[in-house]
């Protein structure tokens, strides 16, 4: 069983975070930039382990933002602290998210788990603020901390020898900055920021089954994000994410995977006025992005309680409404297991 568990472990998770944060009278913000994460699956993340057994996580991912093809990158501005949005206030020109990734999951029972991923982020990103047809005051943003702290409770309905299915249900705690300034002295936008100022509902489906005994097992993977509306009256869209492959066991120690991953996030809103019309609730433009793409990935097995892998994640379709999407990203993590108490024993 054991021996099985391991080849299991090859399967795989997305790391969907973004983070959260504090308050402060600042100055008007500047700026309607978007950040995603990786969000590959792996498969240690969304498994229970068995009882007594700990499955520690260190994953490093490199997300990368640029303009899809056809997009002009000119944006409107969501300006929280002013309760405004304005229409084609900037032009995009990229964002760039290092995310670092403790992640834990233990085994309470052999089918009741809880996992905690304490995300540790730094933000690179830049635009033009755009007047009278010219692209002026070149905006630079950086910030680096932690992000949202997401806690995750799990129970596997189906343990056999061949198949899993295990169901979470958890939050996303508001433990991330959302209001650091750029160095035009701005607040850049929440969909820039680490955090995103709220607590956040999450849901999560881990499937696996094993087509030819420790050799293929196939995998799916799906995911919902709620985040309540946040002090300044912005809210994060919904995020629904699936992803789905296989895992190759070649020899003992080297497994290929392939997986296939598609990301939806619905519209952003703020309690805001466009133009000189009263404060309501209105969708921001530009927010909101569907991304389909292929993730191939080698695991490699390091005696009894070690594992490395390694994968890069290809956009295949990117639609984000003319801002900024996803480009080729790559994530390396390595687990270890620590077996804490023995049942029975």
């Amino acid at each position: 069983m054991w021996a099985l568990s391991r080849r299991l472990l090859v399967a795989g998770l997305g790391i969907v975070t973004v983070a959260v944060g504090t308050v402060a009278p600042l100055p008007s913000a500047h700026a309607a930039c978007g950040a995603v994460s990786c969000f590959v699956t792996i498969g240690s993340q969304q498994q229970v382990p068995q009882a007594g057994l700990l499955t520690m996580n260190f994953i490093y991912s490199y997300t990368p933002m640029n303009l899809p093809s056809g997009s002009t990158g000119l944006i409107a501005e969501a300006d929280q602290i002013g309760r405004r949005i304005i229409p084609n206030h900037h032009n995009e020109r990229s964002t760039y998210t290092n995310s670092f990734a403790l992640d834990f999951n233990y085994g309470v029972t052999d089918r009741f788990g809880l996992q905690v991923t304490l995300p540790y982020m730094t933000r690179r990103h830049e635009h033009y603020h755009f007047h009278q047809g010219q692209n002026e005051d070149l905006s630079r943003f950086s910030d680096k901390g932690i992000g949202d702290i997401r806690l995750m409770a799990k129970y596997n309905v189906l343990a056999s020898l061949k198949s899993m299915l295990v169901f979470g249900v958890g939050t996303e705690l508001p433990t991330g900055d959302y209001r650091q300034t750029d160095n035009l002295g701005g607040v850049l936008e929440p969909a820039g920021q680490l955090g995103r100022g709220q607590f956040g509902l999450v849901g999560t489906m881990y499937q696996s089954y094993e087509i030819l005994p420790h050799r293929l097992n196939q995998f799916v993977f799906a995911s919902y994000r709620h985040t309540f509306k946040n002090n300044d009256g912005y809210q994060f869209g919904d995020e629904y994410i699936v992803n789905g492959g296989f895992n190759l066991v070649t020899l003992p120690w080297l497994v290929f995977t392939a997986q296939v991953n598609y990301r939806y996030m619905t519209h952003d809103s703020l309690s805001a006025s466009i133009g000189s019309g009263p404060i309501l609730d209105h969708g921001i433009p530009n927010t909101g992005s569907s991304w389909f793409g292929a993730a191939p990935g080698v695991l490699f097995n390091i005696g009894d309680t070690w594992q490395a892998y390694f994968y890069a994640q290809v956009p295949l379709y990117r639609d984000a409404n003319n801002n900024l999407a996803q480009a080729t990203s790559y994530t390396f993590g390595v687990t270890k297991y620590f077996q804490l108490f023995t049942p029975g024993a």
